[in-house]
């Protein structure tokens, strides 16, 4: 990635799969919404068959802050989002899907909620309103959120909302596994942090179609949350650490 970006306060990542028409209007849209701030956005091409990772480096020729890294074959959305977080330099990393259907307005928002509240919060999290999903997309992910929220209490009602920002390096510590993106905001209280939330409007995607599934997604969920629950009943207690500095005195990390 271009040495410009060394100082970026921001980093965004895209993940995306055959999003190649999406993403142009998108990357334009990211770059207005944070004018004037220092950021780079990092698109993940999730293995797609459209020209997504050609269109991208196309658009990277003329923009330092924007780069592509491909996957050569689709790893999932989490996959996606990890790859662009382990390459990022910003200490805040914003998270926003390819397809569009996220509004790049309330990037600034979230990083302005996440950095008001202050070093006990480390992510502010979008939660959607008026999602323009299918009928049964939508019944499925209400139940999805529900069933969620009540096992692992982590006051978040929509958690599968692709618009987020978390500190750098209370996201490097979360523990990764595939579909772990759904499951952000329980795993950051895991660490002993705070969530605070941002409702957001939904839009329609312009072009082509979701790549995501109902059923398939369902049942990978419902393992996945019985594994997140264990993880949180496995952390009984979060050390509080504080280091010795000579004999002058104690700093608390």
């Amino acid at each position: 990635m271009p040495d410009e970006t060394a100082a970026a306060d921001v980093s965004v990542v895209v993940p995306a799969r055959d999003e190649a028409e999406n993403l142009p209007i998108l990357i334009e849209e990211i770059a207005a919404a944070l004018s004037g701030r220092a950021f780079e956005v990092i698109v993940v091409d999730d293995g797609s068959g459209d020209g997504t990772g050609e269109v991208v480096r196309a658009l990277a020729g003329e923009r330092a802050w924007l780069s592509c890294l491909r996957h050569e074959a689709a790893c999932g959305q989490s996959a996606a989002v990890r790859t662009g977080l382990l390459a990022a330099r910003g200490r805040i990393i914003a998270t926003i899907d390819g397809d569009g259907e996220n509004d790049p307005a309330y990037l600034p928002r979230l990083v302005d909620a996440l950095e008001a509240a202050g070093p006990a919060i480390a992510m502010a999290a979008g939660q959607r309103l008026k999602r323009k999903a299918s009928f049964l997309k939508k019944i499925a992910s209400r139940i999805a959120n529900r069933v969620r929220g009540a096992i692992l209490a982590d006051g978040t009602r929509d958690s599968g909302c692709g618009l987020k920002a978390i500190r750098r390096e209370v996201f490097l510590r979360l523990p990764y596994f595939d579909s772990w993106h759904r499951f952000l905001p329980a795993l950051v209280i895991r660490e002993g942090f705070g969530v605070v939330h941002l409702d957001v409007l939904d839009r329609q995607r312009r072009f082509g179609q979701s790549k995501y599934g109902i059923w398939d997604r369902f049942w990978t969920g419902l393992l996945d949350l019985f594994g997140v629950w264990w993880l949180r009943r496995r952390r009984r207690r979060i050390p509080q650490v504080t280091e010795v500095v000579g004999h002058d005195g104690e700093r608390h990390l």
